[in-house]
């Protein structure tokens, strides 16, 4: 698998992860912390970025002066194509922990240990579905056309599917499964995932929580991975766009949480952002869209969302002040 990745980038990103983790785990994520308020998740949301902000600056310097900023420009603008897309499609994932933890009524201060579990199984599962990933494309290049024609069908799918109602989420398959192979509890046991009952080990709610918490990222990811692979098949750029974008997953949820009702025309924004990536990977043969285009088209595409978001939430809120 051809790389700009080096040694030095590798250990580089690898040491920003691990310290950034420690920060989250040890500052937001002790046990019987406090929920986490709309002030701390704004301010760590912008951290996040901040920092990924800075590895992007530090990734381009690093290029510019051991490969010439040609590819500099190239492969760092590749990066923050990656992470826009990458975190762009992560808000659909947090809109379904958000039901999950409404479905199961979690209370706040559960939810945190729930998430640090799940963006670190996070991360696990998808740096080894990227690495299968660049595999696969590198032994079948043939393989992106069928990327493409997924993604296609997804967004379109997205676009015409109806909001799923909370209270299915107890009839999933999956959920009746694990409910019906699992010795479990019937109320919470606290931050425990497991307690034991006369000599037997029982599982409690939370578990199952966090279980589809991560089934919920691997769905996800099946379709924000190979959205990427339309920008690059860099594995380095492939997961660090990727994983720069799982690690705020936790603020960004709190800071969503509240208002996730006034986001109502996101998925038609996704899908068609997904629609477009489709496309690029289909024509790749017929027309190579630049890195530089494709990160153009879908700020836009996002941006306009957000606008006609704005425009109908506030026409939304006129006709209930008017009734």
């Amino acid at each position: 698998m051809q790389t700009v990745g080096t040694p030095l980038l590798w250990g580089s990103f690898a040491a920003v992860v691990l310290i950034m983790l420690a920060i989250d785990l040890f500052l937001q994520g002790r046990r019987g912390a406090q929920t986490m308020t709309l002030k701390q998740a704004t301010f760590w949301s912008l951290v996040w970025i901040s920092v990924s902000l800075l590895f992007a600056a530090a990734f381009w310097w690093y290029l510019d002066d051991a490969v010439g900023r040609e590819i500099a420009n190239t492969q760092t603008m590749a990066f923050l194509t990656g992470y826009v897309l990458e975190k762009a499609l992560a808000v659909d994932n947090v809109f379904v922990w958000l039901m999950l933890f409404s479905y199961f009524s979690i209370p706040a201060a559960l939810q945190r240990r729930v998430l640090i579990y799940g963006v670190l199984g996070a991360i696990v599962l998808r740096t080894i579905m990227i690495f299968a990933g660049s595999w696969l494309v590198t032994q079948f290049s043939w393989i992106l056309y069928l990327f493409g024609a997924f993604l296609l069908l997804t967004g379109i799918k997205m676009a015409f599917s109806k909001e799923d109602d909370k209270n299915a989420v107890g009839d999933k398959p999956v959920v009746r499964w694990l409910r019906s192979h699992l010795r479990m509890t019937d109320e919470l046991q606290g931050e425990k995932f497991f307690v034991r009952r006369n000599g037997l080990l029982y599982a409690t709610p939370l578990l199952l929580v966090l279980i589809m918490v991560e089934l919920s990222d691997v769905i996800f990811a099946v379709d924000s991975i190979p959205a990427i692979f339309a920008v690059t098949t860099d594995p380095f750029i492939v997961l660090t766009s990727n994983l720069f974008a799982i690690l705020g997953l936790r603020a960004m949820y709190f800071l969503l949480s509240g208002v996730a009702e006034r986001f109502s025309m996101l998925k038609y924004g996704l899908a068609i952002v997904l629609v477009f990536i489709g496309i690029k990977m289909l024509i790749i043969d017929i027309w190579h869209i630049p890195v530089a285009l494709s990160l153009t088209v879908v700020g836009t595409i996002l941006g306009m969302t957000l606008v006609i978001n704005a425009w109908v939430n506030r026409k939304n809120d006129q006709k209930r002040l008017t009734k």
